[in-house]
């Protein structure tokens, strides 16, 4: 029972984990413009992995992707390629979870396959999990080397200065997912181990006698007075049973008759 519990909250805390990360990867503000020396501004921009975009006052918003892949940093794409890797894993382990769950019977499939199945799943939940919070601490990583980068120019009073951007909360959902996602991954590789079947450790062992089989019975015990004749030893060799007279007695050879 437990194994099931442990396989089930695996499922659904490596498919919360998946769905973050899906949401994580589509949302546009992994970056937003820091308010901070500028809090009252007509105009707010924040980003994501596949368009910018920005808000007026008004509340009009206008977004506009990407049109270029080649003139964007080595570093932004090798953080959409880790997010993408992420959720293509994510899925196939959700799929290959399903078909493993012991609550579910398909056909005879034995319950070695089954753990097979399930340890395959939480190995690609697990891998899913760190592709996405790699793939978060990496653009982070960006933003915060930009950020101070942008601050000291500011201090420096150079003109033409970058706005600076800040995190957003695409980055936090990114990694809350990516932690579901590895937990997940990690109870699921601990259910596989309750669905390998035990083996017995020791055998049966037959143990037969060298001479012939004796067969011994059991059954009450009944105590001889002592004086009871056996029966068997009657008919045995060399005795024989006196002859009786005419009147009924029984008559014993004297001595004198085995002169």
């Amino acid at each position: 029972m437990s194994t099931t519990i442990c396989q089930v909250m695996g499922f659904l805390v490596s498919l919360l984990g998946v769905g973050g990360s899906i949401m994580a990867t589509t949302m546009d503000t992994w970056s937003t413009q820091d308010l901070y020396d500028n809090p009252v501004t007509a105009v707010f921009q924040y980003q994501g992995l596949w368009r910018s975009c920005v808000r007026q006052s008004s509340g009009f918003t206008e977004c506009r992707p990407y049109f270029t892949i080649l003139g964007l940093p080595a570093m932004f794409q090798a953080v959409r390629a880790l997010m993408i890797v992420g959720i293509v894993l994510g899925i196939l382990g959700l799929l290959v979870c399903i078909f493993a769950l012991k609550c579910i019977r398909i056909g005879s499939m034995e319950d070695t396959a089954k753990a097979n199945m399930t340890l395959t799943s939480g190995i690609m939940f697990i891998i899913a999990g760190l592709c996405a919070i790699t793939g978060v601490s990496v653009f982070a990583n960006m933003l915060v080397t930009n950020f101070w980068m942008s601050t000291t120019n500011m201090y420096q009073g150079m003109q033409n200065v970058q706005n600076r951007y800040t995190f957003g909360s695409a980055l936090f959902v990114g990694w809350v997912a990516g932690g579901l996602a590895l937990v997940g991954g990690i109870m699921m590789c601990l259910a596989c181990k309750g669905l390998i079947p035990e083996e017995s450790r020791y055998k049966a062992v037959s143990y037969n006698a060298s001479g012939r089989n004796i067969s011994y019975r059991t059954g009450p015990y009944k105590v001889g007075s002592g004086y009871e004749a056996d029966p068997k030893a009657r008919k045995g060799g060399g005795y024989e049973e006196a002859p009786r007279s005419e009147d009924g007695r029984r008559s014993y050879p004297s001595k004198y008759d085995y002169v």
